[in-house]
């Protein structure tokens, strides 16, 4: 018979129950957390008893386990939610109610297969039965993720045909075939390890942290930006803190100093399914000097020249911090351009890239001139030594003729005139090819005024470059670019094509349209893309 103080323990833990309970209930997940916590210790202490009953604390602790997991994850506490879903599956191998929490943690953090286990064992016990159809439902989409992570055949098709209705699309975490290796360009840089054909996809990864403002970059004031860089240095500081893992990967990031000493990581490290060991959550000592000089070098704004952003409103700022797209070293003739759906970043090929190539974006605007791209590189540190840089420097420092059109433009010369001037410059100079490209890309300004204006066509159309082959020589040197499309664009309208024009015009459009935003919708949708780029 159980004494008068084993009653009484008895009572206390039952109202510690209720109480826990009542907390998580009422969502209140910080005091529902430490409740739980006091029931696990004396339910863990009352184990080590004679008179206790293993099986009866069992059940307790692995339902309060299992709660107290549920409210770490509410708080986004992943990986000491995690400890606890094992710990309840020590207990009880197929315990539902954990399997199935665990289960949507993994979904969370990206790791499919494990989840995926998750879920297919839960569905073996009798309790799935009356929650059949929001198991299935997570299931399917473990299936479904772990195919796109495994494939990358990502389709945002009836997204963008809607309009992009409600949050973003959640997406799959993939890596394509590259690897990370020492780069000739600066440090470390991510490179193709087979073929990679012009809009295919080569990653898409989530942001470990972001923070947007709902004015465009240009019109935030410093003050909004100083607080908007506090909030993203604050969510960067909370998520390292909770997962060792990550602090692990930011600190491989570069700080932009002894670049070529830096260790060459595995890119299977970035890999989801590859997190490695599960910490507690206790506080652990940052280095904050070091995170925010790695900050201030690898976080990247959405409104950016090599980037796209598909959402209903356009008109947001956000700045944030992607691990590996931080190894891609920027080059004046990119290979790869980033688009970003919700806290996604997406990296595909503007052009056809080969195996053993370095994938590059730009980070200074490949359409505007040398001098302008180095003055943009002081503020990003940049100092590019890119073939296109080195012969436009040779050219510019030997040729008067490139600083008189240079000097035309501040002046406001007629564009034709000066595009005339440029062309026949680089006919008697006798560049050709990708050299062409260069100076065309440098003075795409000029090239697009041109072009869009009706009356400067009429004077210099027959004695300036067609557009086709104008845009054919920048987007063999920079690939696609979206101002580069828009003015095709414009150009099929004029003649009345438009969506609807000839075959070859339209091929012509898509096949720099999959340059621009990357193989992620098909062709009705790809034409909803196109029209809000003319729009824009």
């Amino acid at each position: 018979m159980a004494t008068t103080t084993e009653e009484e323990q008895e009572e206390y833990m039952q109202q510690l129950r209720s109480k826990a309970t009542e907390l998580f209930i009422r969502e209140e997940w910080n005091d529902s957390i430490q409740a739980y916590s006091q029931f696990i210790t004396l339910c863990t202490h009352n184990l080590s008893l004679p008179h206790s009953d293993p099986q009866k604390l069992h059940k307790s602790l692995c339902i309060a386990l299992c709660n107290r997991a549920e409210a770490k994850s509410r708080l986004r506490d992943f990986n000491s939610a995690l400890q606890d879903c094992d710990h309840a599956l020590q207990l009880d191998a197929t315990h539902f109610k954990t399997l199935v929490c665990k289960g949507k943690i993994l979904l969370f953090l990206n790791r499919y297969s494990m989840a995926l286990h998750c879920f297919k064992t839960a569905l073996l016990d009798p309790q799935a039965s009356g929650n059949s159809e929001f198991l299935v439902g997570y299931f399917e989409k473990c299936k479904k993720f772990e195919f796109l992570s495994r494939t990358g055949n990502l389709d945002l098709s009836d997204w963008v045909l809607n309009g992009f209705p409600g949050k973003a699309p959640e997406l799959a975490e993939y890596i394509g075939s590259v690897e990370i290796r020492k780069s000739e360009i600066s440090g470390r840089g991510v490179f193709a390890t087979k073929n990679i054909d012009a809009g295919s996809l080569i990653l898409v990864t989530k942001a470990i942290a972001i923070e947007r403002s709902i004015l465009a970059g240009k019109d935030l004031s410093e003050d909004t930006q100083l607080v908007m860089w506090k909030n993203f240095i604050d969510k960067v500081v909370d998520f390292v803190r909770k997962c060792h893992k990550t602090r692990d990967l930011i600190g491989k990031l570069s700080i932009g100093e002894n670049e070529d000493e830096l260790e060459v990581p595995d890119v299977e490290l970035f890999r989801p399914e590859s997190i490695g060991e599960m910490h507690s959550s206790e506080d652990i000592d940052i280095d904050m000097v070091k995170l925010l000089a790695i900050l201030d070098v690898n976080s990247l704004t959405e409104d950016a020249v090599s980037a796209n952003v598909l959402r209903k409103n356009n008109d947001c700022y956000g700045v944030g911090l992607w691990l590996l797209p931080s190894f891609i070293n920027h080059s004046c003739c990119p290979n790869g351009r980033r688009l970003h759906v919700g806290d996604y970043l997406i990296v595909h090929a503007s052009r056809d890239l080969k195996a053993g190539e370095e994938i590059t974006l730009a980070y200074l605007d490949p359409l505007t001139s040398l001098n302008k791209r180095k003055d943009m590189s002081v503020t990003w540190g940049i100092h590019c030594k890119c073939k296109r840089c080195k012969f436009e420097g040779e050219i510019l420092f030997s040729k008067q003729e490139m600083k008189e059109i240079e000097i035309g433009i501040e002046r406001g010369m007629d564009v034709g005139g000066l595009v005339y001037k440029l062309e026949e410059q680089m006919k008697r100079w006798k560049v050709r090819g990708k050299e062409k490209g260069y100076l065309r890309a440098s003075f795409w300004s000029l090239y697009s005024e041109a072009y869009g204006s009706e009356r400067c066509m009429k004077r210099w159309g027959r004695r300036i470059p067609a557009l086709d082959a104008v845009v054919d020589s920048i987007t063999d040197v920079v690939g696609g670019d979206h101002r580069v499309l828009k003015i095709l664009m414009e150009e099929l309208k004029k003649k009345g094509g438009g969506s609807g024009g000839g075959n070859l015009e339209m091929e012509k459009v898509f096949k720099l349209a999959r340059e621009v935003y990357g193989k992620v919708v098909k062709k009705q949708a790809m034409k909803t893309l196109l029209e809000l780029c003319i729009a824009d």
